[in-house]
């Protein structure tokens, strides 16, 4: 992967990626060669078409942890994702603000929701929460959804700890 983004060059010496960030997230994560592998198996599993979880309600989770841990690089790649996506512009706008959400499609409220408690209450999401949610995903897609969620909050944490949050301003 990082052969792949950055190509024959040094990313420290000359940086910047294909989409226009810095590539310091990747530059430091490479500083562990096993963290960064660990890092893209997890990119692999969950943008891999045999999950159940669907890419929408993925990239709004994913999204929605940068914005609840105040990660700018985790908020703004995943918003990035969600336009690439198709989600209309005012719905992206209100999953990466705290504006109102009444835009939002129910199901996408629902992982909104989801994720806010989740993140807040580090895992204590109340019933009436998670039990739509889960009714409405499945037990495997709900097992997908909170374990992607799980992970980008280790790297929005990682990200803000490790300084990285400044690649996010030049993917803009």
């Amino acid at each position: 992967m990082y052969d792949h983004l950055f190509a024959d060059r040094c990313p420290v010496a000359e940086p910047g990626t294909a989409d226009g960030t810095t590539g310091d997230w990747w530059t430091v994560m490479a500083l562990s060669p096993a963290v960064l592998e660990h890092e893209v198996a997890g990119f692999m599993l969950y943008q891999d078409p045999a999950r159940r979880i669907d890419p929408v309600r993925r990239e709004v989770a994913q999204c929605r942890v940068g914005v609840a841990t105040q990660s700018t690089f985790v908020a703004e790649q995943h918003r990035l994702a969600l336009e690439r996506l198709g989600v209309a512009q005012d719905q992206v706008d209100a999953i990466v603000t705290t504006a109102s959400l009444d835009v939002l499609d129910p199901e996408l409220r629902r992982v909104v929701d989801f994720v806010d408690h989740l993140v807040a209450g580090l895992g204590a999401v109340p019933d009436d929460i998670f039990d739509p949610l889960a009714d409405e995903l499945g037990d495997e897609a709900m097992l997908e959804l909170t374990y992607i969620t799980c992970t980008y909050l280790l790297h929005s944490v990682m990200s803000r700890v490790l300084r990285t949050e400044g690649d996010a301003a030049a993917g803009r």
